[in-house]
Formats: C-alpha cells, structure tokens, sequence
C-alpha cells in the first residue's frame, strides 16, 4: 500500500501548525476533555474565569461540561438530567448542531452553501456566542439557548469544530472518486454523501497492526497495571472496518495522547500548554469566528483526506432505522497513523485556545 514519503509526513505536520498560527462525537469524551481543560488552564485569575463559574454548578468546569452536548443524546453518560431532557425535547435537531458537511475541496464555509444548514456547527456556534455577549433576540437566538446552555453547547463545539471531519466532508462519485458536487447533483442522486466520512471503513485489524509498530505504547501509570483504562491507554480491540469518522473522533486521540505521555485530559493539557504552541485565535467581529474556526478545519480536513482512497462499494442496512445505505472501502497510507495523530494534537490544542479566546473576548 501507498505509504507518505518523508517530504509529506514532514508537509503534513507542518501544515497543522501553519493553519492555526495563520489565523456523531467529535474527538470522543477524551478529546473533548482535553479540549476543556486546555481552556480551563489558560483562564486561570481572567474574568472570563469569573463569568464561566457564576454559569457552573459547583464542582462543574470546562472539562466536566465538555461533554454534556454529547451526553444529552442519550443514557450512555448516566440517566437523563431534568436541565438535560428540558434541552432536548426545546431542540428536536439538536444532534445537528455539531458539525457541517462542506465538501473538502472547498476554500471556505459559505451560508447556504452546499453541506450547510441553519441549524449547523457555524451557525449554533455563533448563536451561543451572541447568548453570553448578551445581545440575544429571536433573530440572533431563534432556540432561545440560555447563557448557561449557551456556555455548555459552546464549550463542546469549540471542540466538534476543531475535529475535520466535522467540517470538510467527502462526497463520492458513481464512479468511486472524491468530488466537490453541486446542489444539484445532490438531489439528483448523482453523488453520494459519504456522511461526514461515518460511511468510508477502514480495515480495522490492518490499522490496528501497523499503529502498534508506529505509535508507542501508553505509559503506565504508577499503582496501575499496563492497560488500564484511562485517556492514553491501549486501543480497543480491533474491529472488523472501523469508520473514517470515527478513526478521527476517538483513534487519533489516543494516539496523539500517547506520544506525548499522557493518560489524561488534565495531564494532556498541561503538556501542550509547557510547549507554548503557537496558536493565533480569530480576530474582528465575535460573530465571524466560528466561520474563521471552520475555515481552519477545513483546511485541515483537505490534508486529512490527502492519499486516502475510495475502493469498493457495498450495501448495508441500519438495524435500528432499515434503511440501506452505500458504504465504501477506504485504503490509507500505511504510516498515516504519525501524521493524522500530530494533526490531532494540534487541532485539540486549537479547540482549546478558541474556546478561552472566545471566552475571554466576550468578558474581557
């Protein structure tokens, strides 16, 4: 299989850090964490750090919420709160509030454009912003977010918008290629939506070999015995085909946290931050800085989708809706495990810094 030379793995990461220096759950429940407490960090003594605890619960950070708009879609994090099934049953589409399906070919996010919504990734982002900055009206907050739900959604898609397959997504073509497709072609069924990647598999068992030649083992930590459960801990086991989305969501994180040494969200965040990463936060208006975050992703989402490759289709059936949808084989290089988890590493540092950014814009 192909592999990337040495020039491209070195293009890749540097691409990830030039990108930030120049201007289903996205990155799973570490990810996520990581995300928050980079934030929770970096307002440590700021007045932003004031407005967000008089919006917490006791013993609540930015860490701890940071999934609360994951948990909210089912049981998995424990029973439905009262605060949780109020959000819901307000917001019948609130799983569509994390991401956007831009093509990745694509320059840049566009309202209306193709892949967008009015209730996506861009537009709640800016929605929860206009919330806490106190200018919210039924045109700036048609779902009537509280600032305290505004604070939760907010914290979780500072992370969602980070991750690039929340953004740039891949559209497959009769014929087996990558292309950015027009509305109309949409429509006509002439292009498929491969559904923010959930429908292009990996080989599971294959990946899961190389990255153990290429990603060094988690470090233990001290009482613990190897493998035990926590953020930088072995992988899963392998799984027949394992999703393209789903590769970025959880995979690359545990990749990215073990080189590094990390085994927590907490321990992940103080790492990047001792490294003193270059990160530039978006400027102007605080309206047009989710559209500057997904621009940045989706810049991203081009390198993260570079030599990967669309092989056979197949049918399969969802077992909870009986609907049949294409899926596709996709082939990566086999050392891209390196530079997708580099990627990662800085697009959750990234998340971090745009969320205390933001954060500490609206109270200065």
């Amino acid at each position: 299989m192909k592999r990337f030379t040495t020039k491209q793995v070195s293009m890749i990461v540097a691409l990830a850090g030039a990108f930030a220096t120049f201007n289903a759950h996205a990155w799973g429940n570490d990810g996520h964490r990581a995300v928050g407490a980079i934030a929770d960090q970096l307002l440590k003594g700021s007045n932003a750090q004031q407005h967000v605890q008089a919006l917490l619960l006791p013993g609540e950070s930015l860490e701890k919420i940071s999934t609360w708009a994951d948990c909210v879609k089912g049981t998995y994090c424990g029973p439905q709160s009262d605060e949780m099934k109020s959000y819901v049953a307000a917001n019948p589409k609130h799983s569509e509030y994390h991401y956007t399906d831009v093509p990745f070919q694509l320059p840049a996010y566009h309202d209306h454009g193709v892949g967008t919504a009015d209730d996506d990734i861009v537009q709640t982002a800016k929605q929860c912003i206009a919330v806490l900055q106190g200018k919210a009206d039924a045109a700036t907050n048609p779902h009537h977010f509280t600032p305290r739900q505004a604070l939760l959604i907010l914290t979780h898609l500072a992370g969602d918008i980070a991750q690039p397959l929340h953004v740039g997504a891949g559209f497959v073509s009769k014929d087996g290629r990558f292309v950015a497709p027009t509305q109309a072609q949409l429509d006509a069924g002439e292009v498929f939506d491969a559904r923010g990647g959930n429908n292009l598999l990996l080989d599971d068992v294959k990946l899961t070999a190389t990255s153990d030649q290429l990603i060094p083992a988690a470090p233990v930590e001290e009482g613990k015995p190897a493998g035990a459960a926590g953020a930088g801990a072995p992988a899963r086991a392998p799984q027949t085909t394992r999703p393209f989305h789903s590769y970025w969501d959880t995979t690359v994180v545990n990749y990215a946290f073990r080189r590094i040494g990390a085994r927590t969200p907490e321990q992940f965040a103080k790492l990047v931050i001792a490294g003193n990463p270059t990160v530039v936060s978006a400027r102007g208006d605080l309206a047009t800085w989710p559209y500057q975050w997904a621009d940045q992703s989706l810049a991203i989402s081009k390198v993260a989708y570079a030599d990967v490759t669309v092989g056979a289709a197949s049918q399969q059936t969802s077992k909870s809706t009986g609907e049949t949808y294409t899926v596709w084989a996709l082939a990566m290089p086999d050392n891209y495990p390196v530079p997708s988890s580099a990627i990662a590493k800085a697009q959750l540092t990234q998340g971090g810094y745009q969320l205390a950014a933001v954060l500490k814009a609206i109270w200065p």
